[in-house]
Protein backbone atom coordinates (compact mmCIF):
# COMPACT_ATOMS: atom_id res chain seq x y z
CA UNK A 1 0.00 0.00 0.00
CA UNK A 2 3.02 2.65 0.85
CA UNK A 3 3.98 1.93 -2.92
CA UNK A 4 0.62 3.09 -3.71
CA UNK A 5 0.41 5.75 -1.90
CA UNK A 6 3.66 6.85 -3.21
CA UNK A 7 2.34 6.79 -6.88
CA UNK A 8 -0.32 9.05 -6.27
CA UNK A 9 1.71 11.35 -4.22
CA UNK A 10 4.06 12.71 -7.30
CA UNK A 11 3.31 15.62 -8.53
CA UNK A 12 2.77 14.03 -12.34
CA UNK A 13 0.32 11.70 -11.13
CA UNK A 14 -1.72 14.39 -8.61
CA UNK A 15 -1.95 16.81 -12.10
CA UNK A 16 -3.74 13.94 -13.71
CA UNK A 17 -6.18 13.40 -11.34
CA UNK A 18 -6.66 17.26 -10.70
CA UNK A 19 -7.71 17.65 -14.25
CA UNK A 20 -9.82 14.24 -14.24
CA UNK A 21 -11.66 15.92 -11.39
CA UNK A 22 -12.00 19.26 -12.61
CA UNK A 23 -13.64 18.25 -15.62
CA UNK A 24 -15.52 15.68 -13.93
CA UNK A 25 -16.73 18.89 -11.34
CA UNK A 26 -17.86 20.80 -14.65
CA UNK A 27 -19.66 17.98 -15.97
CA UNK A 28 -20.99 17.23 -12.77
CA UNK A 29 -22.56 20.59 -12.89
CA UNK A 30 -23.55 20.66 -15.73
CA UNK A 31 -25.53 17.35 -15.10
CA UNK A 32 -27.66 18.98 -12.30
CA UNK A 33 -28.31 21.82 -14.69
CA UNK A 34 -32.15 21.21 -15.48
CA UNK A 35 -32.42 21.00 -11.72
CA UNK A 36 -30.45 24.28 -10.85
CA UNK A 37 -32.85 26.41 -12.75
CA UNK A 38 -35.75 25.07 -10.46
CA UNK A 39 -34.36 25.56 -7.63
CA UNK A 40 -34.92 28.45 -5.37
CA UNK A 41 -31.49 30.83 -4.98
CA UNK A 42 -30.87 29.92 -1.00
CA UNK A 43 -31.10 26.69 -1.76
CA UNK A 44 -28.46 26.14 -4.75
CA UNK A 45 -25.02 25.44 -2.90
CA UNK A 46 -27.16 22.59 -1.68
CA UNK A 47 -28.29 20.67 -4.44
CA UNK A 48 -25.42 19.47 -6.69
CA UNK A 49 -24.51 16.86 -4.30
CA UNK A 50 -21.26 14.85 -5.92
CA UNK A 51 -19.95 18.05 -7.96
CA UNK A 52 -19.38 20.04 -5.31
CA UNK A 53 -17.83 17.21 -3.13
CA UNK A 54 -15.63 16.99 -6.29
CA UNK A 55 -14.89 20.62 -5.98
CA UNK A 56 -13.44 19.88 -2.49
CA UNK A 57 -11.32 17.08 -3.65
CA UNK A 58 -10.14 19.17 -6.64
CA UNK A 59 -8.89 22.06 -4.13
CA UNK A 60 -6.98 19.19 -2.30
CA UNK A 61 -5.01 18.02 -5.32
CA UNK A 62 -4.23 21.49 -6.00
CA UNK A 63 -3.05 22.20 -2.96
CA UNK A 64 -1.46 18.97 -3.08
CA UNK A 65 0.71 19.89 -6.30
CA UNK A 66 2.08 22.76 -3.98
CA UNK A 67 3.00 20.64 -1.24
CA UNK A 68 0.47 22.25 0.88
CA UNK A 69 -2.36 20.93 3.15
CA UNK A 70 -6.02 22.80 3.24
CA UNK A 71 -7.26 20.37 6.80
CA UNK A 72 -11.13 21.64 6.26
CA UNK A 73 -11.39 21.29 2.68
CA UNK A 74 -9.51 17.48 3.34
CA UNK A 75 -12.23 16.53 5.77
CA UNK A 76 -15.14 17.91 3.40
CA UNK A 77 -13.44 15.93 0.91
CA UNK A 78 -13.01 12.18 2.33
CA UNK A 79 -16.50 12.73 3.86
CA UNK A 80 -18.43 13.78 0.94
CA UNK A 81 -16.90 11.86 -1.32
CA UNK A 82 -17.53 8.70 0.02
CA UNK A 83 -20.83 9.48 1.14
CA UNK A 84 -21.81 10.96 -2.50
CA UNK A 85 -19.74 8.66 -4.12
CA UNK A 86 -21.59 5.55 -2.60
CA UNK A 87 -24.80 7.22 -2.10
CA UNK A 88 -25.30 7.36 -6.37
CA UNK A 89 -23.78 3.73 -6.91
CA UNK A 90 -26.91 2.22 -4.69
CA UNK A 91 -29.21 5.10 -6.49
CA UNK A 92 -28.70 3.99 -9.57
CA UNK A 93 -28.32 0.30 -8.58
CA UNK A 94 -31.99 0.87 -7.02
CA UNK A 95 -32.61 1.97 -10.36
CA UNK A 96 -31.94 -1.26 -12.53
CA UNK A 97 -33.54 -2.95 -9.83
CA UNK A 98 -36.48 -1.16 -10.71
CA UNK A 99 -36.20 -0.38 -14.25
CA UNK A 100 -34.41 -3.35 -14.92
CA UNK A 101 -32.58 -1.48 -17.39
CA UNK A 102 -29.76 1.30 -17.20
CA UNK A 103 -28.57 3.47 -19.87
CA UNK A 104 -25.17 3.88 -20.56
CA UNK A 105 -24.58 7.39 -19.10
CA UNK A 106 -26.27 5.69 -15.31
CA UNK A 107 -23.23 2.93 -15.60
CA UNK A 108 -20.91 5.81 -16.40
CA UNK A 109 -22.07 7.29 -13.30
CA UNK A 110 -21.84 4.27 -11.14
CA UNK A 111 -17.83 3.89 -12.28
CA UNK A 112 -17.02 7.49 -11.55
CA UNK A 113 -19.02 8.23 -8.29
CA UNK A 114 -17.87 4.15 -7.32
CA UNK A 115 -13.89 6.20 -7.83
CA UNK A 116 -14.74 9.16 -6.04
CA UNK A 117 -15.16 7.08 -3.08
CA UNK A 118 -12.18 5.00 -3.48
CA UNK A 119 -10.42 8.33 -4.28
CA UNK A 120 -11.15 9.87 -1.09
CA UNK A 121 -10.12 6.90 1.21
CA UNK A 122 -6.94 6.27 -0.89
CA UNK A 123 -5.62 9.92 -0.26
CA UNK A 124 -6.12 9.53 3.71
CA UNK A 125 -2.50 9.18 4.85
CA UNK A 126 -1.89 12.79 3.16
CA UNK A 127 -4.71 14.46 4.83
CA UNK A 128 -3.38 16.68 8.36
CA UNK A 129 -7.12 17.67 9.57
CA UNK A 130 -8.42 17.57 13.34
CA UNK A 131 -11.55 16.52 15.09
CA UNK A 132 -12.63 20.43 14.97
CA UNK A 133 -12.36 20.34 10.88
CA UNK A 134 -14.47 16.92 11.22
CA UNK A 135 -17.19 18.76 13.36
CA UNK A 136 -17.88 21.47 10.65
CA UNK A 137 -17.46 18.68 7.70
CA UNK A 138 -20.50 16.52 9.54
CA UNK A 139 -22.16 19.76 10.24
CA UNK A 140 -21.86 20.31 6.32
CA UNK A 141 -23.15 17.06 5.53
CA UNK A 142 -25.92 16.04 7.77
CA UNK A 143 -27.24 19.99 7.34
CA UNK A 144 -27.51 19.12 3.31
CA UNK A 145 -29.52 16.15 4.47
CA UNK A 146 -31.93 18.09 5.99
CA UNK A 147 -32.04 20.68 3.31
CA UNK A 148 -32.31 18.00 0.21
CA UNK A 149 -35.02 15.99 2.35
CA UNK A 150 -36.87 18.52 4.63
CA UNK A 151 -37.02 20.74 1.45
CA UNK A 152 -36.95 18.16 -1.08
CA UNK A 153 -33.78 19.31 -2.59
CA UNK A 154 -32.37 16.18 -3.37
CA UNK A 155 -31.21 15.17 -6.53
CA UNK A 156 -34.04 13.85 -9.18
CA UNK A 157 -34.44 10.39 -9.24
CA UNK A 158 -37.96 10.25 -9.89
CA UNK A 159 -38.11 6.96 -10.94
CA UNK A 160 -37.63 6.65 -7.45
CA UNK A 161 -39.91 8.56 -5.91
CA UNK A 162 -42.23 5.91 -4.28
CA UNK A 163 -39.28 5.48 -1.97
CA UNK A 164 -38.51 8.61 -0.71
CA UNK A 165 -38.63 7.94 3.19
CA UNK A 166 -36.09 5.39 3.02
CA UNK A 167 -34.18 6.96 1.04
CA UNK A 168 -33.43 9.80 2.97
CA UNK A 169 -33.67 7.18 6.13
CA UNK A 170 -30.10 5.81 4.49
CA UNK A 171 -29.10 8.84 3.14
CA UNK A 172 -28.75 9.77 6.63
CA UNK A 173 -26.86 6.68 8.33
CA UNK A 174 -24.37 6.73 4.92
CA UNK A 175 -23.65 10.49 6.31
CA UNK A 176 -22.57 8.96 9.78
CA UNK A 177 -20.46 6.21 8.29
CA UNK A 178 -19.07 8.87 5.99
CA UNK A 179 -18.25 10.63 9.31
CA UNK A 180 -16.82 8.12 10.52
CA UNK A 181 -14.63 6.89 7.43
CA UNK A 182 -13.22 10.55 8.24
CA UNK A 183 -12.03 9.97 11.62
CA UNK A 184 -11.17 6.23 11.26
CA UNK A 185 -8.94 6.97 8.47
CA UNK A 186 -7.26 10.10 9.47
CA UNK A 187 -8.03 11.11 13.53
CA UNK A 188 -7.56 7.69 14.96
CA UNK A 189 -4.93 7.42 16.93
CA UNK A 190 -3.33 4.57 14.54
CA UNK A 191 -4.23 6.27 11.37
CA UNK A 192 -2.01 5.85 8.90
CA UNK A 193 -0.03 9.45 7.74
CA UNK A 194 2.75 10.40 5.59
CA UNK A 195 4.43 12.91 3.94
CA UNK A 196 4.11 14.04 -0.17
CA UNK A 197 6.64 13.17 -2.00
CA UNK A 198 9.30 15.45 -3.23
CA UNK A 199 9.17 14.75 -6.63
Amino acid sequence: MKMIHYFLGVRPILILLFIINFFGTLYGYYWYKSQLVETPPEFLIFVPDSPTASLFFVIVLGAFIFRKNLPLFEALAIVTLFKYGIWAVVMNLLTLNVMGTLDPQAYMLIASHLGMAIQGILYAPYYRFNIWHLVIAAIWTLHNDVIDYLFEMMPQYRILSDYMNEIGYFTFWLSIVSIFIGYFFVIRKNATKLTLPNE
